[in-house]
Formats: C-alpha cells, structure tokens, sequence
C-alpha cells in the first residue's frame, strides 16, 4: 500500500509573504508559485521546487492537506500536482472525501466534543470578555467547533496568553499562538484522530507527517515518522520525540525541505 501523508499546510508547506524569511540576497531568492488568492489579493506561496515535488508525492503517496483551517478556508488553496482524495479540515472536525465532509465522521467528532469538554459558548464568552480590544482586531468562530482571536501581535501580552491556557485546560481545552493568531480548540478535537481514519480507510501501512505548531503535535506523534521546520511554536520550545527529526531551515526554504523528507520516505516505503 502507498504511504499516508498527512501535513498541516500554513507555515508548514505554505506561507504568506510575511513568513517567507527570505534572508538570501535578492539575485538568489527561489521563483515563488502562488496557492492561494483571497479577496482577488495573492495570499500564499511555495517555491517552484516545492510545487513540483509536492506533485511527485501526490503521486507516490496518499497525500491528504491537514489543516487548522475551516472547510471554506482551504478549498481556495490551490495546491499543484493531484487533488486528493482526504483533506483533514478544522483541526479533525472535517475529513473531507473530494472536497465533500464527510457526515459520519463529523457527527462522531461533535458527540464527543459534548461528552467530554467545556461548550464553544463558554470559550466564546470568555474571550469576548477577557481579550483587550486595543489589540484584538477580529473574533472569530470556526465551523462552529473552536475559536480564534486575529491580535496585533505587537501589542499583545503574551502572559496573557499563559493565563489564558490555564483557564483553557480546567475546561478540556488547548490553547495556540500562531503567527497573528490565538487559537481555543477543544483537547478531543485532534488531528491525529483525523489521520488514523484515512489511514484506516485507505489500508496505509507507513504513515508521515508534518507540522510546525502546538497544534500539529499529537500529529507527528500518531505517525510513524515525522518532520517539523526550524520555525514555529514547536520549534521555539525545542520540542521534539524519538520519531521527529526538526529540520534547521526556516521559512519557505523548510517547506521545500520537508516535502523533499517526505517524498524520499515515502519512495523508500516501510522498513
């Protein structure tokens, strides 16, 4: 059986202008190919050599885009080489079949979600009540399953943010800072709940992953191998495990360099 990929996308395979690091001298930055436009603005990008060999993979593994994003976030991505077949949408709430959620697994995730942690409208109170409005510019829900606030991340203190992961995990929930971004995502909301489905479906005997956040962890730990980049909030708190390998590179550069670990492991297959 081919291999199962699933990596998370933002800052991971693609990444807006802001988090490109292209620290090279002009002359030497890499051709960029743009995967997504948003409000007919371009928004994400990845190198040509990273388009090309994410296509190669989608031929030689089950890739399946692994997300954080809400269902309508990722379908205006664009990504080069074969549409997949899985996609894993709003942290494991969604496994999309062709771009279609799948009913079943989604009213799994929601029975759950009620058994076994705080409600979305107590998180949603919370942070309507307790985040500054000096730096807070945007409330928002995601596919009525976690929340997020958009912050000026100039203005933000970050103690704020501890305290808000306290509160958080009294009430069976996590908390994550990305890039201009505070996540609350219930603790049973998981991407590798997600991955062991597909790889249950599709009869994957290897499993890959990749990701660069807080809430890409029990991802790279369900997998049999898995690859983080040198940015990121896994990367800023050193964090690794027996089967993770962190790459040095930073920026676009690391997107193209976990795409060519996961092709080469893939090719190799088990063993």
């Amino acid at each position: 059986m081919p291999a199962l990929v699933a990596s998370d996308l933002d800052r991971t395979l693609i990444y807006s202008a802001g988090a490109l690091a292209l620290t090279m001298p002009d002359a030497r930055a890499p051709r960029l190919l743009c995967v997504e436009v948003h409000e007919s603005r371009p928004l994400s990008y990845m190198t040509e050599t990273a388009a090309q060999l994410l296509t190669d993979l989608g031929d030689t593994a089950v890739f399946v885009p692994t997300t954080t994003r809400t269902r309508k976030q990722y379908l205006r991505i664009n990504l080069p080489g074969p549409a997949p077949t899985y996609a894993i949408c709003a942290n494991g709430g969604h496994i999309l079949v062709d771009g279609v959620s799948d009913p079943d697994w989604h009213a799994q995730v929601t029975a759950r979600l009620a058994e076994q942690c705080a409600p979305l409208s107590e998180v949603q109170e919370h942070l309507l009540r307790a985040a500054d409005p000096v730096w807070v510019r945007k409330h928002r829900v995601a596919d009525d399953l976690f929340a997020y606030l958009v912050v000026e991340r100039e203005l933000l203190n970050e103690d704020w943010v501890k305290e808000l992961a306290v509160w958080a995990e009294n009430r069976g929930w996590t908390v994550s800072l990305q890039g201009r971004k505070i996540y609350a995502v219930p603790k049973p909301l998981t991407k590798s709940a997600a991955m062991r489905e597909v790889a249950r479906r599709t009869g994957a005997d290897l499993t890959l992953a990749a990701g660069d956040s807080l809430l890409d962890a029990d991802l790279l730990l369900a997998a049999d191998q898995g690859w983080r980049p040198g940015h990121g909030e896994l990367a800023d708190t050193d964090w690794t495990a027996p089967a993770i390998r962190a790459l040095p590179e930073r920026g676009v550069l690391a997107g193209e360099r976990i795409l060519r670990e996961l092709l080469r492991t893939a090719t190799a297959g088990p063993g």
